[in-house]
């Protein structure tokens, strides 16, 4: 769909050394407008993608830092991409930490995501505050 485009390359966040690279996959183009803006914001640079599909192929040609994955999409949901994405790791590829994104925040929906392997569960809309919380948490190291 496009990239998310980063400021100069500083440290202007704490314990940031550059500008991390996230992937953010929704099928929603206002999602990822808003993620994008987001990201800005965090100085951080990527690509977004409006399918697991796509994520995983961008995967395999390029390392991300962070993941922001919605649980819905077309084609490739966000657990089937989750499920690709940790058997990849389990084959040797380096783990790429994943926040799972919904706009429903059901206790039951967030705790089988991180069973399968999310690092995380954010609800959208996407708050800057939390997103910047998690960021931080594991992208620190």
């Amino acid at each position: 769909m496009g990239k998310v485009e980063a400021g100069p390359a500083t440290d202007s966040k704490p314990g940031l050394a550059r500008p991390l690279q996230v992937l953010v996959a929704d099928d929603d183009a206002l999602n990822l407008r808003v993620a994008a803006r987001l990201l800005r914001e965090q100085d951080c640079s990527g690509a977004l993608v409006t399918s697991g599909d796509k994520a995983l192929q961008l995967i395999a040609q390029r390392e991300f830092d962070l993941m922001l994955l919605d649980i819905s999409m077309p084609q490739m949901d966000g657990a089937q991409t989750l499920q690709a994405l940790r058997e990849r790791e389990r084959q040797g590829a380096r783990h790429l930490p994943v926040l799972m994104i919904s706009g429903f925040d059901d206790p039951a929906t967030v705790a089988r995501f991180l069973a399968a392997g999310a690092d995380g569960f954010l609800v959208k809309p996407l708050a800057a505050d939390r997103l910047r919380a998690e960021i931080s948490r594991l992208t620190r190291g």
